[in-house]
């Protein structure tokens, strides 16, 4: 007999992603680009292909569900521009029977793509958000880590002979690119670090929980580390209570507990999503980076002969394969953007990734140079309000993980492909197996 937290679950799933499945397999199956891209597994490994299909059709594409673009001016100004949002404003805009239907969906888990997360608020809450944790991310709190974040490298990088010697190869996403963002979060929020690859588990399904049209069986996983993540948050924060430090999760706990305005789920949620956001860009990040250092010699060549800096080869890796492919926004009210006119309620996607290889800004655009002088102009970080808060230590991680890697283990190879992460929206490997050759001490 099925109970009625299943049932709930089950309405959940239904109306966040199994009404959404259907509409997208629809479109899919008569060739829709814009499906395909959200669904069909084939498109998955390389979609970069048909983001140029979109582009030879303009500016913005109506491809079922949304626009779509893959134009670099036209994402930008979208970002940028006060007439569209993450999503409704207001409960009281939805029509009655989704309201209702939410209403008996209640009890699942706080989730990312869903206010109130910061991810999916606009202004006035979102400012209220942001403001109370851009100071843990400023320019100077980041370049105080770096010394920290050149540590805990070397120590990673130390511990990968041993761990190579059985079979001859490591697994460079779960040995490396997952443990170094994820030890940088965990001392930053004042997490233990030995949890650090429970964290990375239950990140993975916040990840997958920010993709339409999940099957119930992914919805039910990604809910399942959801739970998980928020139960131990919740505790977390009674542990903080008891002893807290200098750090922002007990800023956090201080704030909620003098009456400041933040509500638990509020609480909870920023919480949550600073601790999976911490790290799941920075893993897709240094995995996307060392794949495509591996796969192109003569730009890392360029890099051992100082003929290229790091840091611009890790905004080269964002520009060309970049941990978040996409992102959307609502249109709040009828407006014109560059010259084209989006109704109020259009929802608006802005596939990042395609405008990182917008010609129109980037000179040969599909070629991966680390030499590109500007590569920073890429949107991997999106853009506006939004910007993302973890942008400079995510660009720090990256430049410090992959300089790191290489220099300790020159002869780096891929020892067999390396798998892809089943996740539309972040793009990365959860699996990367290598030989590491010899080593040159630290």
């Amino acid at each position: 007999m099925v109970g009625t937290a299943d049932a709930q679950q089950f309405v959940r799933w239904g109306l966040r992603h199994g009404l959404m499945r259907r509409f997208l397999l629809h479109h899919a199956r008569s060739g829709d680009i814009g499906a395909r891209l959200m669904i069909d597994p084939a498109l998955r490994d390389d979609p970069y292909p048909y983001y140029e299909q979109l582009r030879a059709q303009g500016r913005t594409v109506l491809t079922g569900l949304a626009l779509n673009s893959v134009d670099h001016a036209m994402c930008a100004a979208v970002l940028r521009s006060p007439d569209f949002g993450t999503g409704v404003r207001a409960p009281s805009e939805l029509p009655p029977p989704v309201r209702m239907a939410i209403r008996v969906a209640r009890g699942g888990p706080l989730n990312p793509a869903e206010p109130p997360s910061m991810l999916s608020v606009d202004p006035p809450d979102h400012t209220r958000y942001r403001k109370l944790v851009t100071r843990a991310f400023s320019a100077k709190a980041i370049a105080a880590l770096r010394g920290r974040v050149v540590e805990i490298a070397d120590e990673l990088l130390d511990e990968m002979p041993a761990k190579a010697a059985a079979t001859g190869t490591v697994d460079l996403v779960a040995d490396y690119a997952s443990l170094l963002p994820a030890t940088v979060i965990a001392e930053m929020l004042g997490a233990p670090v030995s949890m650090r690859r429970q964290f990375l588990q239950w990140g993975a399904g916040v990840a997958l929980a920010l993709d339409p049209g999940l099957t119930y069986r992914d919805f039910r996983e990604a809910e399942r580390d959801l739970f998980a993540l928020q139960r131990w948050m919740v505790g977390h924060f009674d542990r903080i209570r008891r002893s807290p430090g200098d750090d922002i999760l007990s800023a956090l706990v201080a704030v909620h507990d003098e009456g400041q305005g933040l509500s638990d789920d509020e609480l909870t949620s920023i919480a949550m999503v600073l601790l999976a956001a911490g790290f799941e860009t920075t893993v897709n990040l240094l995995g996307n980076g060392a794949a495509l250092l591996v796969e192109h010699p003569d730009q890392l060549a360029a890099l051992r002969a100082g003929t290229a800096s790091w840091a611009t080869a890790t905004d080269e890796v964002l520009r060309f394969d970049p941990p978040v492919q996409r992102t959307a926004r609502l249109a709040h009210r009828d407006t014109e953007v560059l010259g084209e006119r989006i109704r109020g309620g259009q929802l608006v996607v802005l596939i990042l990734a395609g405008a990182n290889r917008d010609p129109a800004v980037f000179a040969d655009p599909q070629r991966f140079d680390v030499t590109r002088r500007d590569a920073d102009r890429h949107v991997a970080f999106s853009q506006g309000i939004h910007y993302c808060l973890g942008a400079g230590l995510a660009r720090m991680e990256g430049e410090i993980g992959l300089r790191a890697l290489f220099e300790r283990f020159p002869g780096l190879a891929l020892a067999a492909p390396p798998h892809r992460r089943p996740t539309r929206l972040l793009r990365g490997f959860d699996a990367m197996p290598v030989t590491l050759g010899a080593a040159i001490p630290a």
